[in-house]
């Protein structure tokens, strides 16, 4: 498999993304390193990632994680916050877009012998009825005659709060089945089976007003004197857009900072 000219030096780089369009891993020269302090109402996410990381970094058991939920509450910003806290103790990150997750093997065989341990982080994974890249974790995850890399982690985040579409959450039906049924059924017991492989799932729920608003308190600290105007404007922005996220916070305090 080609990755282009490139040879990555994993003592300085610290985290790459997989560039379909000219095949290669490229480097992150300039890395978006998320605080983890700034992650308010994750406390409970944060100390289950965080805890896995750590026995993945010692070589103690540790588990393949799913965070699922909410948009713009902070899952995507969770896992750059464990790079941002381990990289210093060897850890590495690769992030995959899920379009190109046939290439995941090749890609953890460029890594598997390095002395460094990689999460493979992929956004907003999706399980669609017409393709297959659940198939493609579940070969990395637990191998097929070949062992799964033993320093390779996946950390995946998804929209969507079932690995499977809907009508096959379990409920009853005495009817006989059609083929399409059938086949639908046979692709929902795959996605479910590639869930059980994540050992660890992190629900995301949606945030309350009150965590909204504390994001808000910390981006602006000490640039305002009217807190109540703040929150007040704070509140309408978030309802004008669906909702309270930290993501929203953000665009806020942008929309403020540079309007």
């Amino acid at each position: 498999m080609a990755f282009g000219k490139l040879t990555i030096d994993w003592r300085s780089t610290i985290a790459a993304v997989w560039r379909s369009n000219r095949h290669f891993l490229k480097p992150i020269t300039n890395v978006d390193l998320v605080n983890p302090d700034t992650l308010l109402g994750l406390d409970e996410q944060k100390e289950a990632i965080f805890r896995n990381t750590e026995n993945f970094l010692r070589g103690k058991p540790s588990s393949h994680t799913l965070l699922w939920g909410a948009r713009g509450v902070g899952k995507s910003s969770l896992i750059k916050a464990v790079l941002t806290r381990y990289h210093t103790y060897g850890l590495r990150m690769i992030q995959i877009p899920k379009d190109d997750l046939h290439l995941l093997v090749d890609i953890t065989d460029e890594i598997m012998d390095s002395h460094n341990r990689f999460i493979i982080y992929c956004d907003d994974l999706t399980f669609e009825e017409s393709r297959g890249e659940y198939r493609m974790l579940k070969n990395t995850m637990e191998g097929t005659l070949e062992k799964p890399p033993a320093n390779v982690l996946i950390y995946a985040t998804s929209n969507c709060q079932q690995v499977m579409p809907e009508k096959m959450s379990g409920e009853e039906n005495t009817t006989i089945p059609t083929d399409s049924e059938l086949q639908l059924a046979i692709s929902a017991e795959g996605k479910v089976s590639l869930a059980d492989r994540f050992g660890l799932s992190l629900p995301f729920p949606l945030m309350g007003k009150e965590t909204y608003l504390e994001i808000v308190d910390k981006l602006f600290k000490g640039r305002v004197q009217d807190m109540a105007l703040l929150h007040e404007e704070a509140q309408t922005f978030a309802m004008e857009r669906g909702g309270y996220s930290g993501r929203t916070a953000r665009h806020f305090f942008n929309h403020c900072h540079f309007s």
